[in-house]
Parts: structure tokens; C-alpha cells; sequence
């Protein structure tokens, strides 16, 4: 790396070579894989889930508090934390179920031979289409648009968590350029589901059946962004500008199921 003037100029070859600062600096390296060895626990119900109630995780909760709330013995789950600022993310058993060592895994242990899952938007899609609940089944424009936009929020969020989010909140120091660039993109893509919600009770359509998998996801980004629940910043992007969003995500906050998701219990892995 070369300086001129305090000018950051790029080396040719990148190497690690001090820490990249900010909150999760001590736990980040280019190198994937386990760390230590840990096995992980586990329970007697069907679906063992291993998490933490941030935005991705909160997902999943959603689902399962939401299948819960139907009655689905089948969906019976044990949760535990994988507390990522203390590195739980890069034990053995963890690594083993997921190789990206990201929040969240699942592991199905209602067949003769496990099945983990990892990606949030994958596990969503997964159980529901197992128990036939938030997800159309036939082919057609209402499964179209639910994969659509469960698929665009899978591409959008890391814009606002790993772009605006980190500039924002957890940089060491704050940058004008990532936080505006970053800034533009959320702004944007809340605009892209105002524009949306303004015709649409759900975000694919407008009866209570229409409630899906596609809100679960979004709901835990955009609608705990705009209800002030991320990074201190509703101000900062105006959130209550946004009012078919606002209207959508209290609507969403109100369910008994997504009340419980959000400060679901988690059990230590110790």
C-alpha cells in the first residue's frame, strides 16, 4: 500500500496485514473453514435450529413461530444461539452444517438421514414448501411473484447490512462516500417498496392468504428498518416518508407470531 497525501491507492497484490477495524474486525479473515473444535447440541424435536435474532435470523423464527401458530406438530423446533461476536460461527459442528459460517442454519431431522440447510432464503423456501404453508405450490403468477420478491430481497439486503449498515453504525470511523453511496441504495430500494405497497396489502397481494414467505423475509430487513429497530438510522432515511411501508410493517409487527420472533429464546450451545 502507498500513500500520497493521505490517499488510499490500492496495492497490487492485497494481504491482510493489520486489522480492518470496526465492530467485528477481531472475528473477520479471508480464510473460511472451523476454527476450534465444538460440537453442537442437540434436541428431540424435529427441526433443530442453530441462530441469532438479528434481521436473518429473525426470518426463520418468523416462519416457524408463524407454523407454530397454525398448530404444525411436524414443525416442532429446538433453537440454539450461535453468538457471532464471540466466534460460535467457526465451531466444527457449526462449519459442518454450514460452510459459509453465516446466521442461519437448520438441520431436518425428521428423515432416516439429516438434512442442513443454510441460507436464510433457502430454508424459508424449504419448509415452507415441506408443510405446504406461505409459499405458492403451483406454477403460475402467484408463485411467481412470491419467488420474485424473496428473491429480490436475498440480493438487495446486503446493500443495507453490509454496505449502508457497516458504514453506517460499525465502521471505525465514518466515511462520506460508502455511507452516501450505500445511503442512495436503501433510500432506493425503500422506494421500491413503497411504490410496491401502495397497491398491495402483502407483498403479494392483498388477502390474508397472500401473507407469505416473501413478507417474513422482507419484514425482517426493511420493515424493522423503517419501524426504527436497525442501526439507529430511521431519521437519517426518513423512514416515515415512506408511509405504504410504514402502514405494511405495523401491520406485519402486530402478529402474534412475528412478536414472538423477534426475542425468540435461544439456547446457549455452552
Amino acid at each position: 500500500m502507498s500513500q500520497d497525501n493521505n490517499k488510499y491507492v490500492p496495492p497490487k497484490i492485497w494481504k491482510q496485514d493489520k486489522e480492518s477495524g470496526g465492530k467485528f474486525a477481531s472475528i473477520n479473515s479471508p480464510v473460511a473453514g472451523a476454527r476450534h473444535n465444538k460440537e453442537l447440541p442437540v434436541g428431540a424435536a424435529p427441526l433443530q435450529l442453530y441462530s441469532l435474532n438479528t434481521p436473518n435470523g429473525v426470518k426463520v423464527n418468523i416462519l416457524l413461530e408463524e407454523l407454530a401458530e397454525l398448530g404444525v406438530k411436524a414443525a416442532e423446533y429446538d433453537a440454539y444461539k450461535i453468538d457471532i461476536s464471540q466466534g460460535d460461527q467457526f465451531g466444527s459442528g457449526f462449519v459442518a452444517i454450514n460452510p459459509n459460517s453465516k446466521i442461519p442454519a437448520l438441520v431436518d431431522r425428521s428423515n432416516s438421514e439429516p438434512i442442513a440447510l443454510f441460507e436464510s432464503g433457502a430454508i424459508l423456501m424449504y419448509l415452507a414448501e415441506k408443510f405446504g404453508r406461505f409459499i405458492p405450490l403451483p406454477l403460475g403468477k402467484a408463485r411467481a411473484d412470491c419467488l420474485s420478491w424473496v428473491m429480490w430481497q436475498m440480493g438487495s439486503a446486503p446493500f443495507l447490512g453490509g454496505g449502508f449498515g457497516h458504514f453506517y453504525a460499525y465502521a471505525p470511523e465514518p466515511l462520506e462516500y460508502p455511507i452516501n453511496r450505500y445511503t442512495m441504495e436503501t433510500k432506493r430500494q425503500l422506494d421500491v417498496l413503497d411504490t410496491h405497497l401502495k397497491d398491495n396489502k402483502y407483498m403479494c397481494g392483498n388477502d390474508e392468504a397472500d401473507y407469505n414467505i416473501a413478507d417474513m423475509l422482507i419484514w425482517s430487513w426493511y420493515g424493522q428498518l423503517v419501524l426504527g429497530k436497525l442501526y439507529n438510522a430511521a431519521e437519517f432515511l426518513q423512514v416515515d416518508s415512506y408511509i405504504h411501508v410504514k402502514r405494511w410493517a405495523n401491520m406485519v409487527a402486530e402478529r402474534p407470531a412475528v412478536k414472538r420472533a423477534v426475542d425468540l429464546s435461544l439456547k446457549p450451545i455452552e
